[in-house]
Parts: structure tokens; sequence; C-alpha cells
């Protein structure tokens, strides 16, 4: 009875940026658990590759070429998603991302920040988060049931040096969540949830160069969030699987406007 809790058979997930390494991971517990995924992403290579190994855990799968900062696109994927499985029932907004121009080096300064990818590096992880959710949560909102998940940053209520974009547009992704979860349980009721989760740090494409030397070894920089990390390691993508099925099913039915935290550890040590 207790593991129906987290049964998620018969639910259809969307999964925004399911394609990237740690949208990968998500997409593979989802299925491992029942539900039904559909991946968004414009590289409709990688896609089919991520549905592939979705499809050999014996899943369900499908992908979709889609630009989430488009909205035309995104109700034409909508609409695929109910020709092909009939509903939407969870939500994943993973799509996300920094650019290199939106932080700050080193030996620069704020008065050297390219300004142009500030506001890309906002727009992807903001209105990429703000988009899907007005699109596909009108779907929730008919039936009256539906979960939400968006995805902070560690460096969302801790800013971190050097890093100006992503971390202010994480921080509105998590102001975002609760603005969401107050609207929807008002005027929708109980059924309609929206919750973020926070990952720590995870090895990805996107800052490996930032955390990790081409030997392998770590920078002064991934030495130093180690040192902060009482667990002592980097996350692995799967490690955030327990968290996002516990927010997708029914084990969460209570739950909402909250951000659950996969870090090691970071966000509870004060450096001493």
């Amino acid at each position: 009875m207790k593991e129906q809790l987290f049964d998620l058979t018969g639910k259809v997930a969307v999964v925004t940026g399911g394609n990237g390494i740690l949208g990968r991971a998500m997409c593979a517990g989802l299925v491992e658990y029942g539900a039904s995924v559909v991946i968004l992403g414009r590289n409709a290579q990688t896609g089919a590759k991520v549905v592939d190994d979705l499809k050999a855990l014996g899943g369900n799968a499908a992908f979709v070429v889609c630009d989430v900062l488009d909205l035309d696109q995104l109700e034409s994927a909508k609409k695929e998603v109910l020709a092909k499985f009939g509903t939407i029932d969870i939500l994943v907004n993973a799509a996300g991302g920094n650019m290199a121009g939106a932080v700050i080096a080193p030996d620069k300064s704020l008065f050297d920040v390219d300004m142009a990818a500030m506001r890309a590096v906002f727009e992807l992880n903001y209105f990429g988060t703000l988009y899907p959710t007005r699109v596909f949560a009108e779907e929730m909102v008919k039936k009256g049931h539906g979960s939400i998940i968006n995805i902070t940053s560690a460096s969302a209520d801790k800013p971190m040096t050097r890093v100006l974009g992503y971390s202010s547009a994480k921080a509105a992704v998590r102001n975002l969540t609760q603005w969401l979860a107050v609207e929807f349980a008002q005027k929708y009721g109980e059924g309609i949830r929206v919750n973020a989760l926070c990952p720590g740090f995870f090895l990805t494409e996107q800052n490996r160069a930032l955390l990790t030397n081409p030997d392998g070894s770590k920078t002064a920089r991934g030495k130093l969030i180690l040192q902060n990390t009482p667990m002592n390691k980097w996350g692995n993508p799967e490690d955030l699987q327990g968290a996002l099925i516990y927010l997708a099913s029914d084990a969460s039915r209570f739950v909402t406007g909250t951000t659950t935290i996969v870090d090691g550890g970071f966000d509870a040590f004060s450096g001493v």
C-alpha cells in the first residue's frame, strides 16, 4: 500500500530539457515508476537517443522538437502530446542553463558583463519555466489534477560569486514556484501543485570546465565547493530521482510551494 504512494503508472509526464544530463536521469526515474514521458527539446538527435534509452528500460517515451521560449511551438507540442497520450499529469521544467557572458571572470567586474547574455540566461531559465507552465498547466486545470516541478539552483538563495545571471534567474524561478503554488491552489483547488527541486553540484557539460581540469583533477573553485559540501562529493544524476518521484506522485499530495534540496549538505553548511 505504501509503495502505491509513489506509483506513477498511467501518468503522463512532460519534461522540458529532458535530453540534458540531469534531465535524462529524471526521465529515467519517471519511467521506472510507471510514467509515460514526453521530452521537449531542440536537438532531435539527442532526444531520439534518450527515447531509445528509456524504451530499453521498458518505458513508454517520445520526443517532440520544441523551443521552450516559443509559445506557438509549445502549443503545438501540447496538441501532439494530447493526441498521442490523451492527458498531461506532470510537468518538469528542466530546460535551463548558463552562458559565459553572464558569468564574471576572476579578472573582470560587473562593468564587463555582457548584458545581452544576461538577458538570454534570464529568459531561458525564467521564461523557459513560465511559458511551458502557462501552456501545459491549462490541461491540468481542466481536469483538476497535476504536479509541476521547477528546477532551481544552490546559487538561488545563496548567490555564488561570479555566477550573476544564472543565480538571479534561478532565484526568480523559486519565487515563481511559490507564487504559482498559491495561485493555483486558491483558484483551482488542492489538485494542482507546484514545487521546485534544487540540485546541488553535479558534473554536467555546462560546468565541467569550471569544476575540473582537462585531466579530471579539481579546479580551485571545484575544491572550494567540495570543501563546503559536507558529503565532500559531486552528486550523481540519479540522486535526483527520489526527490523527483516524491514531488511528482501522491506521496506529496499535501505539498505545494516548497523547494526540495538535493545537495549533499551544501545549503546547511556555514563554512565552519
